[in-house]
């Protein structure tokens, strides 16, 4: 297994360009995202006829329906060999596998098998299933097989709706379709469905009243208020699964297995620093700007050995307690108020005025991170080109802003780059998202529950990601309780072995470590790689290569990743 897979990304430029002139959204582009987060090299590809060279093409958009010579080039790709993977088309070769297309149904939920990472029910936005009703039209039996079951809800004595996936051979290759649409899901789960223009509907039973007449992150979310969430003994509401990420860990191991059965590697790059597993973030929003509740925060800090982002509303604290964050190695960031009430606006320029007001009361020249003022969040794409403008790269503003809400209710925890709607082609806003999990003042009572901190760190866990915490200074000085809670997710974070890092630090290793291109596999099985990183100061990675596990002599050198023996290489870049 020392030939590099080669993989192939198929967004196909005439269908995309159909789309856009009818102002459709090409969200199937999203698997670019997944890909490059997950360290996976891969080539883009604009036609049908740019797939030969491919062992697997992962076909996020097909072409047209009319261009039946690119389907036929397909079709033949795959009889001659090739991989084929689709998330709910190739509806045009439905009567040539002997299926009948069923309808397209969403949201509902899918239970995946062990071996693809998690078999709990996970939400998915919309899905086409096949029903396998005779042989081929060529009166060949078909080989086909399925995994998995859709559902319109949780329970397992809801009606099935289909399989999951299924796989068909095709002469020497194979098509594997999954029934879901994992791109439109990864985006509506961590995005919307559509940009926010009206308040969100509230929880039904009054614990999250997200109908506040101010638009928000959270008016946009897409998850079930009764079938998501869970409560606790007390009867506090909260959002436990991670479903956004737990599918992207399904598509990836199964990617990665495809290809060891190809007796080919895959390898790629971890999430993290060589030594590092999963991450926590506490930030910080100065709402009130009191001095002496930065001190006392400061000195909780200092005593607990963190580190964490200050996000700065106008007017701020003074200078000294400036010079003390930055000095003790915290970084300042924007806090923008788009409140009304409190004088500000949804508005690039006043957004600009205020980051310019950071800079010059911090002395800084760079403000890298920004969270919005009670997450003040409209429309689906203008933060993010603001920020752009402002040179603000990385963004928390996607959080909870109800006591009701807390938890995964946008379905991740990993950093990631968001997509733009059809008006800018759905491209990739050059602004890391990453968002929160709760806020002290929601309801710190939450955390200070052991079970539910457990479960928020744990979920990170399964999936490698970031366990981000936002306690308020005022807070955090005024009630010796929120100060206790700080110490404690602080505490048990690092029992779990979680090493924290500021937004900046997380933003500049996300794009540093995407800079890292996989080119081969060398004759020993290393990784053959290149950096354009512009970071003057070496940095450890690792990169992951999968092991066949007849082939796996050192099993004691190898670690599972999304659900497949890997051996560890650790480069310096």
């Amino acid at each position: 297994m020392n030939k590099l897979v080669n993989i192939g990304v198929l967004l196909d430029n005439e269908a995309a360009q159909a789309r856009w002139a009818k102002s459709e959204n090409v969200f199937e582009g999203f698997v670019v995202e997944v890909l490059e987060h997950a360290g996976i090299p891969f080539r883009f590809l604009q036609s049908a006829d740019e797939v030969g060279s491919c062992d697997v093409v992962i076909v996020g958009l097909e072409p047209l329906a009319a261009d039946l010579s690119a389907q036929e080039f397909l079709w033949n790709y795959s009889e001659n060999g090739g991989l084929l993977i689709s998330f709910a088309g190739f509806n045009h070769f439905a009567e040539r596998l002997g299926c009948e297309i069923g309808p397209t149904r969403g949201p509902g939920y899918a239970s995946l098998p062990d071996y693809l990472g998690d078999s709990r029910p996970l939400r998915y936005l919309e899905s086409t299933s096949w029903d396998v009703v005779r042989i081929s039209a060529s009166d060949t039996p078909l080989d086909t097989s399925s995994f998995g079951v859709l559902r319109s809800c949780t329970s397992s004595k809801c009606k099935g709706l289909g399989a999951a996936m299924q796989s068909f051979l095709v002469g020497r290759g194979a098509l594997h379709r999954w029934s879901v649409n994992l791109p439109a899901t990864w985006v509506g789960l961590q995005q919307g469905t559509k940009p926010v223009t009206q308040d969100g509907f509230p929880a039904p039973d009054g614990t999250a009243s997200i109908d506040d007449r101010l638009l928000k992150a959270d008016d946009s979310f897409e998850l079930d208020w009764d079938m998501d969430r869970v409560k606790t003994t007390t009867g506090a509401a909260y959002f436990p699964h991670p479903y956004s990420d737990l599918w992207k860990e399904a598509f990836i191991s199964h990617l990665l297995r495809e290809t060891v059965k190809l007796q080919l590697t895959l390898p790629f790059v971890g999430y993290w620093p060589n030594g590092i597993e999963h991450v926590a973030m506490i930030s910080h929003d100065s709402d009130r700007n009191v001095d002496e509740s930065a001190v006392t925060t400061l000195d909780v800090l200092k005593e607990c050995n963190v580190r964490s982002t200050w996000c700065m509303l106008e007017p701020g604290y003074s200078a000294p307690i400036y010079e003390r964050l930055l000095a003790e190695g915290h970084e300042l960031a924007l806090h923008y108020n788009a409140m009304e009430d409190q004088n500000g606006k949804w508005d690039e320029q006043e957004l600009a005025r205020q980051t310019d007001w950071l800079k010059r009361a911090a002395g800084l020249e760079h403000c890298i991170s920004n969270k919005n003022h009670y997450t003040r969040f409209e429309g689906w794409g203008e933060l993010f080109r603001w920020c752009e403008r402002q040179g603000i790269q990385a963004d928390q503003t996607r959080g909870p802003s109800k006591k009701g809400n807390v938890g995964y209710l946008f379905g991740t925890c990993h950093p990631y780059f968001p997509i733009a709607y059809s008006d800018e082609k759905n491209r990739f806003y050059d602004v890391l998202e990453m968002g929160f999990l709760i806020q002290d003042h929601l309801d710190h009572s939450l955390l200070d529950d052991g079970i539910v901190l457990a479960s928020f760190l744990e979920e990170v866990m399964k999936v490698k990601g970031l366990a981000h915490f936002l306690f308020h200074p005022v807070h955090i000085h005024n009630h010796s309780h929120v100060r206790e809670t700080l110490r404690k997710v602080i505490q048990t974070a690092s029992d779990y072995g979680f090493v924290f890092m500021t937004g900046e630090e997380i933003n500049q290793w996300e794009r540093a470590r995407r800079s890292i291109r996989i080119l081969g596999v060398n004759a020993s099985g290393d990784a053959e790689f290149a950096s354009a990183s512009a970071d003057s100061q070496l940095q450890e990675a690792v990169i992951w290569i999968p092991v066949a596990d007849n082939q796996n002599p050192l099993r004691a050198s190898t670690e599972y990743r999304f659900g497949v023996a890997c051996r560890k290489q650790v480069i310096f870049f």
